[in-house]
């Protein structure tokens, strides 16, 4: 069963967003990874996704970022962005969703998150505006309230950025 809305409630529950959290891989990420002698794993981040993220944090807009993993590239994504408010390394995204709702006090209606895989399910069911991407399972798919035009790692993430910013008004 598809929760699919249309284009005019989509910006109607954008206009009500007060917190975008974000999943990493898959969404900030095209969700591969590559192996580097001596350094380990790591992966692409999207350059205009960053850009997006730190536009909103500028304008005092929260951007989250909720991850199971806690690998050194995501920490420094994290740090170069500047994003204040994120918990890793718990698959259980619902908890780590509540546990930035409650320190912002941010209800789950005026978030909008961005998952992509089966444990964001719990998280992307209880949010105000669920988002996922082109590449995600079928199963989040048909959950989530909005698919992307792009994909995750792709400018996924900067396509809902500036449709926030566009809604709510939020210049550079």
């Amino acid at each position: 069963m598809s929760s699919l809305i249309s284009a005019s409630e989509f910006e109607t529950r954008l206009k009500k967003t007060k917190m975008l959290l974000l999943d990493v891989d898959g969404i900030l990420t095209d969700a591969k990874t590559f192996y580097i002698e001596g350094s380990g794993f790591t992966r692409f981040f999207n350059m205009y996704d960053g850009y997006g993220i730190k536009l909103l944090i500028k304008a005092g807009f929260p951007v989250g970022i909720i991850s199971g993993g806690q690998a050194k590239d995501l920490q420094e994504r994290i740090r170069i962005l500047g994003i204040e408010h994120f918990v890793l390394g718990n698959e259980d995204k619902l908890t780590s969703m509540k546990t930035l709702s409650e320190k912002l006090k941010i209800p789950f209606e005026n978030i909008a998150f961005m998952g992509d895989e089966l444990f964001d399910l719990p998280a992307l069911k209880a949010v105000g505006l669920s988002i996922s991407v082109p590449g995600a399972t079928d199963e989040v798919k048909n959950q989530v309230n909005w698919i992307t035009h792009k994909t995750g790692g792709n400018g996924a993430v900067r396509e809902i950025i500036d449709a926030i910013r566009k809604l709510q008004n939020i210049s550079c």
